[in-house]
């Protein structure tokens, strides 16, 4: 008796066999490009904003492009931990501001030559310390600079050397 040995099929199919052609899929590796191109796009820009940005804020852009260059994604990140709070512009514009600001408060309010102190601007003499801030008009009794000679109010001439 003989005994027929037939040949088994092996129905193993290879599992890294279907990953392996998966990989190899031409979709996918131009979706993997097309990825990376984003990327080095999106980190070209973020070079070139903290180049910008650095500039505008009064920073060090050279430097800070450099490191957003040699240092993807993580440079402009701590680009924008550090950076100065607010542009050039804005700094010099509220500087500008504040000088008007100061410019108009000096003209509303006049200071005693003397002691500093805020007087009115009809004050004859300072409350504080007693000096002759203005004199009385001969005629009508405004107050008026001590170097006027005429009064702009009723246009009196002022006499000279008269103790007031």
């Amino acid at each position: 008796m003989s005994i027929l040995v037939l040949p088994q099929v092996v129905s193993q199919a290879d599992p890294f066999r279907a990953i392996s052609q998966a990989l190899e899929s031409p979709l996918l590796t131009l979706g993997i490009r097309l990825t990376l191109l984003f990327f080095a796009i999106l980190w070209l820009s973020l070079v070139y904003w903290t180049f910008a940005d650095a500039g505008r804020r009064g920073a060090m852009r050279w430097y800070w492009g450099l490191v957003a260059l040699l240092f993807p994604f993580l440079g402009t990140l701590i680009y924008v931990i550090v950076r100065p709070p607010e542009y050039l512009l804005e700094s010099r514009e509220r500087e500008l501001e504040l000088a008007v600001l100061e410019r108009e408060l000096r003209q509303k309010v006049d200071l005693c030559p003397n002691c500093r102190e805020i007087v009115e601007k009809d004050y004859l003499i300072c409350p504080d310390c007693g000096w002759e801030l203005k004199k009385p008009c001969a005629n009508c009794r405004k107050p008026l600079d001590m170097r006027w000679e005429t009064c702009p109010y009723c246009a009196t001439v002022q006499r000279k050397n008269v103790n007031w």
